[in-house]
């Protein structure tokens, strides 16, 4: 394992204590972005139970996944660590929904992407140090946040983006680090490993109907050979265990055996590959895309979510055309930001954006209280 460098093992140290990314971590840990996560849906809004995943303890589960990951393919933890807790810190409450709201608002107005939310996070709309906006991270965990999903093409670069890339230049057509790549194929092993868990537990499904995938068939009997008598909530657990054992090895046997073909010797090989170097094997990539086919058809369109995301959509489509038409509305922070002298489209471009920073930075729970407090006379939540 000598043949693959450690990106970021010769930084310098801004302290006795941290390197670099173990600093930008440590920011983001503490950002109140990140906070917020732990009342933003992943699948089920925050009242729907205790036990399922938000947003908070998904970006958790994905930086533990990279972590083991980057340790056995000998990338640096800490930058994986650090993409990974970011990756997530634009969503919306509500989760897709939440944002396939704000994107049909702001369709004319600027558009509206998660992704970008993240960047805008990062860079402007935290304020919690004297010296800066943003929390002043290093080029590569920007860079891994701006590209984790790929080389970003001319045609899907937002505004925030085109803007940090020319004080930055991250090389947008050329690939990710190996880290973000870690961090992006984490994400997925997680998410769709625990909506199954989740979903279980939901009841929109039965390991029966989820046995009709041929990957969980093989993992029940399996379990079912070794524990016959496994209590239900202790099978579920080592259903979801196990299943990420599985696409944690398939991705570091394959990834490994990339990188031995490739041999790159610097981060920057890695990028100008001309292809991800940390991937599934194909036949990993058929059993993931079935997964993601089954949690589509039985989970995120099941009826009982359709009705709560469509619920979701229509709160902040009403949060967003009441503050863009009477932008006193706003809290006094985000009052402050508006432009009242102008009605040129310029202008609607600001304002508009404000308002989607501010509703973006809500929580499940502030968004529905701020949807109260709008629209119930007789509400009794206002702070005077």
């Amino acid at each position: 394992m000598d043949r693959l460098f450690v990106e970021g093992a010769s930084e310098k140290r801004i302290s006795h204590q941290r390197t670099d990314f173990q600093r930008d971590r440590d920011r983001i840990v503490h950002a109140s972005a990140f906070r917020r996560l732990q009342y933003k849906t992943q699948v089920f809004v925050y009242h729907e139970g205790d036990y399922f995943r938000t947003r908070l303890t998904h970006s958790i589960e994905v930086a533990q996944i990279a972590r083991t990951i980057a340790r056995s393919l000998r990338f640096n933890e800490d930058l994986s660590e650090a993409i990974s807790l970011a990756h997530d810190l634009g969503h919306t409450p509500f989760g897709h929904a939440g944002e396939n709201a704000l994107q049909e608002v702001m369709n004319n107005l600027g558009g509206f992407d998660h992704n970008e939310q993240t960047l805008r996070i990062l860079c402007f709309l935290e304020n919690r140090y004297a010296n800066f906006d943003g929390l002043n991270l290093t080029w590569e965990t920007l860079e891994g946040i701006a590209k984790h999903n790929g080389p970003v093409s001319p045609r899907n670069q937002r505004p925030t983006l085109k803007k940090l890339n020319k004080l930055y230049d991250f090389r947008l057509e050329s690939y990710a680090s190996g880290e973000a790549q870690i961090a992006n194929l984490s994400d997925d092993i997680a998410y769709l490993s625990h909506d199954i868990d989740d979903g279980l537990r939901a009841e929109l499904f039965t390991i029966k109907h989820l046995s009709e995938l041929p990957i969980i068939s093989d993992i029940l009997q399996t379990i079912y050979a070794e524990h016959p008598d496994l209590h239900p909530d202790r099978l579920v657990n080592e259903l979801t265990r196990r299943l990420i054992s599985i696409f944690v090895n398939d991705l570091i046997i394959n990834s490994s055996n990339l990188l031995d073909a490739t041999a790159p010797k610097t981060s920057d090989d890695i990028r100008s590959a001309g292809q991800a170097l940390i991937s599934h094997s194909e036949s990993m990539k058929k059993i993931l895309s079935e997964i993601r086919e089954f949690l589509f058809t039985n989970m995120y369109r099941h009826y009982r979510v359709n009705r709560m995301t469509s619920k979701a959509r229509k709160l902040l489509k009403d949060l967003f055309k009441e503050f863009f038409e009477s932008p006193f509305l706003l809290p006094s922070y985000w009052q402050n930001k508006i432009y009242y002298k102008s009605n040129s489209k310029k202008v609607e471009y600001h304002n508009a954006r404000v308002i989607a920073d501010y509703i973006a930075s809500l929580t499940d729970r502030e968004a529905i209280l701020e949807h109260d407090r709008l629209f119930n006379l007789s509400t009794n939540k206002d702070k005077i």
